[in-house]
């Protein structure tokens, strides 16, 4: 696989970064999952599958797990000596911790100059907010995304997916790669500064168009991807279920109306986003009320238009496309799960069955390390793993 061979310690916890070492889990890499006597969070958090959350399944298979005291001077040179022979460490502490603990960047380059070593953070390791805690949701916040998202009354909604975390782990892997490109040719590692909202920020250039030419907000109103467009909007079907119109080039604009004998109304859809359309609208709003979802979906399927009916989460599941692509797959326990995105034709990925209980893999780990086991159990004894 196109990762094997590079270890990764993963010091990381909830989603970006271990979002981030699935993926190079999935491909090959050894991901050695540092944790606290604590564990994990999301090792209980949510629904359990034969002793394992649902969440937790999905972001920490395939990795060893090392249960390691940080705070304790035999456990910091435990994780340095593991660092030394290591490619990729991935931290999401506060900045300044790592530094703290005596495992920062600085501490593990003077002992492997090829480290890449990558930080996640809310808001980075500089700048006037560094020190502010943040998950998801103040992220999409403090970048505007969830003022984009409104429901009734123009009140901001809750996000339906965790994007700015998502944003920040598949940047950070992108970071990851060109770093251990570049090492290739040079034998030296680097430091990644990996914010999620610099992250998520990134991913919205053609939201900020309004904001850059004419220095304002977007009205919402009057854009494509926020109701602007008939063609690009949601429509209650007569079983108050929905559909979505998700495409508003003029070739779907005028195949669909053309098959529904209103083609008067395709100049309409040429109009500018917003009031202008809203005849288009109108019309759409009540044709699509007068079926159910999953009328419309089989009479939408050949007429040449961007459409989707609106799944909840357990029919998207069940759909048979997502097996059919691998992306939902059963693991050898026979409990579905979701399968690796990335796909290659050749060396392709492979999501693992391994699912570590906390500090499963220390013994192992240590006595790979050189530590003999009157030192293990020394170490044990005394609280450092």
């Amino acid at each position: 696989m196109k990762l094997e061979g590079i270890r990764v310690l993963d010091l990381s916890r909830f989603l970006p970064g271990p979002y981030m070492g699935l993926l190079m889990a999935d491909h090959g890499a050894e991901v050695i999952k540092i944790e606290s006597f604590v564990g994990e969070p999301t090792r209980h958090l949510g629904p359990l599958i034969k002793g394992h959350s649902a969440y937790f399944r999905n972001t920490q298979r395939g990795k060893s797990s090392l249960r390691l005291n940080l705070k304790d001077a035999q456990g910091v040179e435990i994780f340095m000596r593991l660092a030394e022979e290591s490619d990729v460490i991935i931290d999401s502490f506060r900045p300044g911790v790592v530094d703290r603990l005596g495992i920062g960047y600085e501490a593990v380059k003077a002992r492997n100059a090829g480290i890449i070593y990558c930080s996640l953070s809310a808001f980075g390791q500089s700048g006037s907010l560094a020190q502010r805690p943040s998950h998801d949701l103040g992220g999409q916040a403090l970048t505007g995304t969830l003022s984009l998202m409104q429901g009734e009354g123009r009140e901001p909604a809750l996000p339906a997916s965790p994007t700015a975390d998502v944003a920040l782990g598949s940047l950070a892997l992108v970071g990851i790669m060109m770093a251990l490109y570049r090492r290739e040719k040079t034998g030296t590692g680097d430091f990644l500064d990996m914010a999620m909202t610099d992250s998520l920020m990134s991913w919205n250039p053609h939201i900020v168009s309004n904001v850059l030419a004419e220095n304002r907000a977007p009205e919402l109103e009057r854009e494509r991807l926020y109701g602007g467009a008939a063609f690009y909007n949601v429509y209650a079907t007569a079983d108050a279920r929905h559909i979505v119109l998700s495409g508003a080039e003029m070739n779907f604009v005028e195949n669909l109306l053309t098959a529904l004998e209103r083609p008067d109304l395709i100049a309409v859809g040429r109009l500018p986003w917003g009031p202008d359309q809203a005849p288009l609208k109108a019309f759409l709003r009540d044709t699509f009320a007068t079926r159910t979802m999953q009328e419309w979906d089989a009479w939408l399927a050949d007429k040449g238009v961007c459409y989707a009916p609106v799944f909840d989460l357990h029919e998207a599941w069940e759909q048979p496309y997502l097996r059919e692509r691998g992306i939902v797959e059963t693991g050898a326990d026979g409990v579905e799960r979701l399968g690796t995105p990335v796909r290659f034709r050749h060396e392709p990925g492979q999501a693992s069955d391994k699912l570590s209980e906390l500090g499963a893999d220390t013994e192992a780990l240590l006595e790979r390390l050189g530590y003999d086991a009157p030192a293990r159990a020394g170490l044990r004894a005394a609280g450092v793993c």
